[in-house]
């Protein structure tokens, strides 16, 4: 790559992130040794450096790695447009800002209870009962640190060994990578795009054993923003309770984010799915928190109880001075209030903007999202094409490579969700931003359009 007509040469010392022709697997592999040989004053020995089998299990998120990888590469003085991180470009909402800096000036930086703080916890008992229409006690929700605490911790709660956890695909990266870490193992069931990737009842129902212990659900979807109609949540429902084993975890991180005229409904305000349901929800998306790092869970005490112990050994409580900003910011109003409408109604404005200019991409199929803020395309017409001076585009991820070398666009290939045929792009950036990332991806797709398969 080429800025300012000279070559880019990356100052890094991880020499893995530096330009090359090969495809993004290769820069996010993990490469380490199994053993070192020391020198010592006397002898040599050797270091044994393997790892838990566990983590050797796990992949590292291809949406952190792309999302440092851009940031290196501006830092670099490459002029990248980094649309790869689910992360919303507005400042915290002042009210919640100011409660925090009330925190700190009013010395409230000490140790909370574990499971947060009575405060927060009956706030969030509220806000669950007012919006979602689901009871809970204080003593059934536990606040962590992120939504991503809470969902690992629900996981290694309730998982044994060789147990399945159930997930749609295209998922969020981690939900596969958390069962592993719990020694479950991941069923991964396919959607699709002209489905608006939502799962089949009927699917599911084939797929559950005596093994399935977990089904995870995300309404709004990471990465698709599909959102799941009371009706089909009550078909799956259904299944669900004939299954004794299975439990659902329900993802709603993304539940204020959402257009009109769809609406989110909770999976444990169903008949019968309060006590098989733990409720994951935070404050980093709607609130624009995400370095607050907050997320909560809430369902039944025996398992809820469970996620508190882990953590109670892991982190314990979350940041005091953060869940003084989290009273604050469910002290908006519903859904957020005024702050929380405003960045919807730029969220929406966003979407309708890049659904409008990818519908004008020969050979892109599109499912118009209905939540969150990621659009989930369809670019799999350009596959097996050649591009000159790049090489043969192969799969999404080669598709990534290519737009960020030549585009300088940083988006997240599909394969990273589930999904090899489709491309993550986070509209959570200004709309100006995106005008010209637009541009960029049109002009680089333009010549693989007429170029020949091979």
């Amino acid at each position: 790559m080429e800025a300012n007509g000279a070559t880019c040469r990356i100052p890094l010392q991880d020499q893995s992130l530096a330009f090359s022709r090969r495809p993004l697997s290769f820069l996010l592999k993990p490469r380490a040794p199994t053993t070192m040989t020391l020198k010592a004053s006397h002898s040599d020995f050797q270091l044994d450096l393997s790892l838990s089998p566990r983590v050797n299990a796990v992949k590292p998120s291809k949406t952190v790695a792309i999302s440092d990888l851009a940031t290196a590469l501006v830092q670099a003085g490459v002029p990248v447009i980094r649309l790869a991180a689910g992360e919303p470009d507005f400042d915290t909402p002042a009210p919640i800002a100011e409660a925090g800096i009330n925190a700190i000036r009013e010395g409230y930086t000490r140790y909370t209870p574990n499971a947060g703080t009575m405060e927060l916890r009956q706030a969030i008992c509220t806000k669950l009962k007012e919006e979602n229409g689901i009871t809970y006690t204080p003593d059934q929700v536990v606040v962590s640190n992120g939504a991503k605490q809470s969902l690992a911790q629900a996981v290694l709660a309730v998982c044994s060994p060789g147990d399945e956890v159930i997930i749609p695909a295209p998922f969020w990266v981690s939900y596969p990578e958390m069962a592993r870490l719990a020694d479950a193992t991941p069923v991964i069931l396919p959607t699709s795009i002209s489905d608006n990737f939502l799962l089949d009842p009927k699917l599911l129902e084939s797929k559950i054993t005596e093994k399935s212990r977990l089904l995870i659900l995300c309404s709004p979807s990471n990465p698709t923003g599909s959102v799941y109609p009371k009706e089909l949540l009550e078909e799956i429902a259904r299944i669900v309770a004939k299954n004794p084993r299975l439990l659902v975890i329900s993802d709603e991180i993304y539940e204020h984010i959402i257009y009109a005229p769809a609406t989110h409904t909770s999976f444990a305000s169903l008949p019968g799915m309060w006590n098989r349901t733990l409720t994951v929800n935070g404050f980093s998306k709607a609130f624009a928190m995400t370095g607050w790092r907050l997320g909560y869970i809430a369902g039944p005490k025996h398992f809820v109880a469970a996620c508190g112990k882990i953590q109670s050994q892991f982190t314990s409580g979350a940041s005091s001075i953060a869940q003084k900003a989290a009273v604050a910011a469910l002290g908006l109003g519903y859904a957020g209030g005024e702050p929380v409408s405003t960045m919807v109604k730029a969220f929406r404005e966003r979407r309708d903007f890049l659904v409008k200019s990818f519908r004008e991409i020969d050979g892109v199929k599109i499912s118009e999202p209905q939540g969150a803020f990621y659009l989930f395309l369809d670019f799999s017409f350009y596959y097996g094409r050649e591009a000159e001076g790049f090489g043969k585009i192969e799969d999404s991820e080669t598709l990534c490579r290519y737009l960020l070398d030549v585009g300088q666009v940083a988006l997240v290939p599909g394969s990273a969700f589930g999904d090899d045929t489709c491309v993550r792009i986070s509209y959570a950036e200004s709309l100006t931003t995106l005008q010209a990332a637009v541009e960029r991806i049109k002009k680089a797709l333009a010549p693989l359009s007429s170029a020949a398969l091979v």
